[in-house]
């Protein structure tokens, strides 16, 4: 089984108590299913690598949780697929409170195995689309002269 960091164990320990069973139990999902995960901190929160890419993160928030997958707009389920796409939240599975909130064991493991195939099979996201939006020129050279 792949190694655990301590940098999380200290992230769910300064979790809200309602978070703390939510992500121990994310995290033991993610291990149960790929016992080759390296697990990371990015961007201040629990990240899951597997074939130096990665496959999902969480965090917890005030009063919930997240779970992302990294490539979400790939997968076959289309809750994930359609959340991928909103981009309102960092989360795919929506606002955490309990464990009742997630989905059952079976089809969490499906999604990161599902994940990890991804990975194995060198998928990458597609490109976003370059944004054709006018600079805001005058905002730079306001920062350029101080």
């Amino acid at each position: 089984m792949a190694k655990k960091i301590k940098e999380i164990d200290t992230y769910i320990n300064k979790a809200a108590d309602f978070a703390k069973p939510i992500l121990n139990h994310l995290r033991e999902l993610v291990h149960q299913a790929c016992p080759d995960v390296e697990e990371k901190i990015k961007w201040s929160a629990p990240h899951f690598d597997y074939k130096s890419a990665p496959i999902c993160n969480m965090a917890a928030f005030k009063n919930h949780c997240a779970i992302g997958f990294w490539k979400a707009a790939l997968m076959r389920d289309i809750q994930l697929i359609e959340n991928a796409k909103a981009e309102t939240a960092m989360g795919h599975l929506g606002k955490i409170t309990s464990l009742k909130d997630l989905p059952p064991d079976k089809k969490m493991m499906s999604y990161i195995k599902e994940a990890m195939k991804l990975n194995e099979l060198g998928t990458k996201l597609p490109a976003k689309p370059k944004s054709t939006e006018k600079k805001n020129w005058k905002f730079r050279i306001i920062l350029w002269q101080l």
